[in-house]
């Protein structure tokens, strides 16, 4: 497998496989790209079967599109699987194309192993039956388990609504559109008064309302100091006074601690957040970004779901060597979901720049996209009253290092089991298949060796 997949990886050019590479037709017509998740919280791959015509001239470019946003994801998200949503909707003879179907059913057997999490096949054409059993004999037994078909009755069962087109049943409204890549959904999210509608519209209202206030959200300035290590406001305050108050609130917070070490920033968790069950009586979750540059870093915070969240500060600057605190929290009631996911993004600034709203707005704009940090954390619901992961609660309960080694070699002796099972299933496949086709050559040499007595 390794070698197959290096073979692959040379053959298909995959590391160097960009926007560029792909004819722009392709990314323009919307038949493969990533949008939404499932239930499960995993990213759905979608594939607009009505869109592909079988054409031995474009099936390489195609393919091509089908590893650049595999090798996208994979290395975005780092393991997390993808639901493959196979939407055969207005669908026809035409758009059957079997060594495309293998290709891709390769590409998660070998070249991205593990990051299957399911197939959903919606509203498949009896036309079409044929095709797919010759598909699930590739899969393979266990493979055949994460073929799920569906219809506009029970696709809703995998993926909920708000994000299922209209022609599944769904409500949501999203239409394709290329440029941009559409694998992200990351939008603003609440300030302390609501939605922001655009960066600038926050941002003149924050020099209006705040005057010269750092960050986009619409707090009091006491707010500010609690939450921000740095913060720069025009009126004076003592530096005892301030790390008195930030030393007050911020003891009260549990600092997550796994760790991402980006090249200019750290962030913890590394991960996922987590945040309390409903029954808990503090939902909120700690983001710590602590810059690790010689120069300011500007950041900013976008998600999936910016109506349910608000986020403090969501823009803002970090000092060298200084640390900033941005918490998390549902708006309204609003419940907390695994399909939500945050985008942390930050850039170097010149020594020589402001960090006010209006300058931290024009630099956005500027900034060049490779020199801009990415990354991206997931939600998780703590449902134990005593969470082993870390929120804002006082009484957050913290797993100790031997439980966590013991918990670790229990994970590795069941992988080591479940491959060595698996290993024997394989085996015994085999040995069905050799002992079928023995049994099919067998009978061939009686047939012929009757035909012939008697011929």
């Amino acid at each position: 497998m390794l070698d197959e997949s290096f073979q692959w990886r040379k053959e298909m050019s995959v590391n160097d496989l960009t926007e560029a590479s792909i004819p722009r037709w392709l990314l323009e017509i919307g038949g493969i790209y990533l949008h939404g998740y499932d239930k499960e919280g995993n990213k759905l791959f979608w594939i607009r079967v009505k869109y592909h015509i079988k054409d031995h001239k474009t099936i390489l470019d195609k393919k091509k599109l089908i590893a650049f946003w595999l090798e996208r994801y994979a290395k975005r998200e780092n393991g997390k699987p993808v639901t493959v949503m196979f939407d055969l909707s207005e669908t026809g003879i035409n758009s059957i194309d079997m060594d495309f179907v293998r290709f891709i059913i390769n590409c998660f057997k070998v070249y991205y192993p593990k990051y299957l999490s399911k197939m959903v096949i919606f509203d498949m054409p009896w036309i079409m039956n044929a095709a797919f059993k010759i598909v699930k004999s590739w899969l393979g037994p266990e493979a055949v388990s994460l073929l799920k078909f569906t219809s506009k009755n029970d696709v809703q069962d995998y993926v909920s609504v708000e994000y299922l087109p209209l022609h599944m049943g769904g409500t949501d409204p999203f239409k394709y559109s290329y440029p941009p890549l559409v694998d992200d959904d990351f939008q603003t999210p609440l300030c302390e008064n609501g939605p922001v509608a655009s960066e600038d519209e926050a941002s003149s209202k924050e020099d209006i309302e705040s005057d010269g206030k750092e960050t986009l959200e619409t707090i009091s300035n006491e707010e500010q100091t609690a939450l921000l290590k740095k913060v720069n406001i025009t009126e004076p305050t003592s530096k005892a006074e301030e790390n008195e108050k930030v030393d007050s609130k911020t003891k009260a917070f549990k600092k997550p601690l796994s760790v991402f070490k980006g090249p200019l920033l750290h962030i913890s968790p590394a991960e996922e957040l987590y945040f309390g069950s409903t029954e808990s009586e503090e939902k909120k979750a700690l983001i710590v970004l602590t810059n690790v540059t010689k120069n300011i870093v500007a950041f900013k915070v976008r998600t999936t779901a910016p109506e349910k969240y608000r986020v403090k500060p969501s823009n803002s600057s970090c000092d060298p060597g200084a640390s900033v605190d941005i918490v998390v929290s549902p708006h309204g009631g609003l419940t907390v979901s695994a399909q939500d996911r945050f985008l942390i993004m930050a850039a170097e600034m010149e020594q020589s720049s402001g960090t006010g709203p209006a300058e931290l707005t024009q630099f956005w704009k500027e900034v060049p996209r490779n020199k801009v940090m990415e990354h991206r954390l997931r939600c998780h619901i703590v449902e134990s009253t005593k969470p082993t992961t870390l929120t804002l609660k006082d009484h957050a309960f913290n797993m100790s290092e031997k439980t966590s080694e013991d918990l670790y070699l229990q994970l590795n002796r069941l992988l080591e089991s479940n491959r060595k099972l698996e290993d024997q299933v394989q085996r015994c496949i085999w040995f069905q298949q050799w002992l079928l086709s023995l049994t099919v050559l067998s009978l061939a040499f009686v047939i012929s060796f009757f035909y012939l007595l008697y011929s």
